[in-house]
């Protein structure tokens, strides 16, 4: 009973963390982007740095929205500083650009049709009358003073330049927004920064996209907390009764509620302090990588009919446990490029490339599970054991509306990101991450019920001898037409138990 009492004791002390967190909620207030000596990039005829993107909302009622900017440091390189004399008072400029994704168009412009350019060039200073040397803008038609730039000087021949203490930009639309430092100066190649920016939302520290996840999360925790109450209450009423394969949904069960849980902590607390807690985040994440592995090694084991139709894998087992470590590995890998330190709304190209493997290791899985189960669905039909058969039946079928879910999902996931490339949908992209977390649930409540311990869970396992099952069936089936049949089963019983005791008897005269 000791592997019993374990997870009704891990459910109950997720639980206390997730009511003490839900009490903490409150302290909330924008994510903090540092800068350690980033260096500029040339883009066109620019040098710029990218300082953050984020879905900001504005509301005044909550409170106020803003971009601040604290200690930013920009910092050239000695050659260019010796070209500039040491008694000039503007020694290069450097622009900080603020501007909402849907304004993009107001950043830049062409000359007779040509490539557009982000700096005001000497045809685009006759044409559209903007400063050469300096980032072309054009007001927005809501608000003049948008896109927002600020300008920084470097005096003389001074190594540094430093924006004012605390600079605060007020955001009064809802929206995502984008940060950029841009030079126009090619003597300032090799430019870096330092210092750091906050953004506000009135709801806290948390990016648009990811505010509406920390209240998924609660959900979620509580669907998986009340899952678990039920299966653990199952688990326990029928120990002696419990097969292996329930051991395993149990252990998905516990994984997937830590998972959440941790989820919930990690964006609480990215809310309340302005930066993502790279413990917090990486264990969620392997967690997470953890239970996907398992939920998939679980499923591919029971397509196989692991103690089902088999006692044991046989020689699949190597094969299956490197299929598992591959994909923890894979699964890992993709999560920490994707959530560890990230706190952008926009997805960096690391994850494109991790997320090939994953996706490949997904096809093989689903390719290997229908093929094994297509086999254990014959071998059911051959041994007529209509009660493993149902239950694999509909096991079967679960699958296959899953998979097709998810293909359709991807599908349209491939069309939301592929019609968005500046995220200007970025309140409803939550969803995106959180259908999988929830299909997950689904197929996992389904499981639950299928191979929910009981009474008759043992009608499940594996019989060593050949047409048991049948035979228990056929009875079965008889008995509910016959009622005098369980008078003659009890008498066939007690004689079968007096000739084996006569047996003994005599085997122990012999001895």
């Amino acid at each position: 009973m000791g592997f019993a009492s374990s997870p009704s004791d891990q459910c109950c002390a997720i639980l206390k963390s997730l009511i003490f967190s839900l009490l903490i909620s409150g302290l909330a207030e924008a994510s903090i982007h540092i800068y350690d000596r980033d260096p500029f990039r040339e883009v066109g005829n620019a040098l710029l740095l990218s300082g953050g993107s984020e879905g900001i909302t504005a509301n005044d009622h909550l409170g106020r929205s803003y971009i601040r900017f604290e200690n930013i440091t920009f910092w050239r390189t000695k050659e260019a500083a010796d070209h500039l004399p040491t008694l000039a008072y503007n020694g290069g400029l450097v622009q900080v650009i603020i501007f909402e994704a849907a304004n993009r168009d107001n950043i830049g412009g062409s000359a007779y049709g040509g490539q557009r350019s982000i700096c005001c060039t000497p045809d685009l200073a006759k044409l559209e009358g903007c400063k050469q040397g300096e980032v072309i803008r054009t007001p927005s038609a809501t608000d003049k003073k948008w896109p927002v730039v600020l300008n920084v000087y470097f005096r003389g021949n001074a190594l540094s330049t430093h924006m004012k203490k605390s600079k605060d930009v007020n955001i009064k639309n809802t929206g995502m927004y984008n940060l950029f430092f841009i030079t126009c100066d090619p003597k300032l190649k090799g430019m870096r920064v330092t210092g750091k920016t906050v953004w506000k939302s009135p709801s806290g520290y948390l990016p648009g996209r990811m505010s509406p996840l920390m209240k998924f999360y609660v959900f979620m925790s509580i669907a998986y907390a009340i899952l678990c109450a039920i299966w653990v209450y199952q688990y326990v009423k029928h120990w002696n009764d419990v097969l292996l394969l329930q051991h395993c949904i149990t252990s998905v069960i516990a994984l997937g509620l830590l998972e959440m849980t941790f989820w919930y902590f990690d964006y609480a607390y990215f809310n309340s302090t302005g930066t993502r807690p790279v413990g917090i985040t990486s264990w969620v994440v392997t967690i997470g990588a953890i239970r996907r592995t398992v939920s998939r090694i679980l499923i591919l084991s029971v397509a196989m009919g692991y103690g089902v139709v088999r006692p044991t894998l046989g020689g699949l087992t190597t094969k299956v446990l490197l299929i598992g470590v591959t994909y923890f590995l894979a699964s890992e890998m993709l999560n920490i490029a994707e959530y560890v330190g990230s706190i952008n709304d926009i997805a960096g190209r690391a994850r494109v490339f991790f997320v090939l493997p994953v996706a490949f290791l997904d096809a093989f899985l689903i390719l290997w599970i229908f093929t094994s189960l297509s086999k254990t669905l014959e071998q059911l039909q051959a041994k007529r054991s209509s009660i493993k058969l149902d239950i694999y039946r509909k096991f079967s079928n679960a699958l296959a509306v899953t998979v097709i879910t998810s293909v359709v999902w991807i599908g349209y996931e491939v069309y939301f990101k592929a019609t968005d490339p500046f995220n200007e949908r970025w309140q409803s992209a939550w969803m995106i991450t959180a259908f999988w977390d929830i299909l997950a649930f689904a197929l996992l409540c389904v499981i639950c019920y299928l191979w929910a311990p009981s009474q008759s869970s043992q009608r499940y396992a594996y019989m060593d001898n050949k047409g048991e099952d049948t035979d228990d069936e056929e009875t079965e089936s008889l008995c509910r037409e016959d009622p005098k049949c369980s008078i003659s089963l009890v008498k066939q019983e007690s004689k079968d138990d007096d000739t084996s005791d006569q047996e003994e008897a005599e085997e122990g005269k012999r001895e």
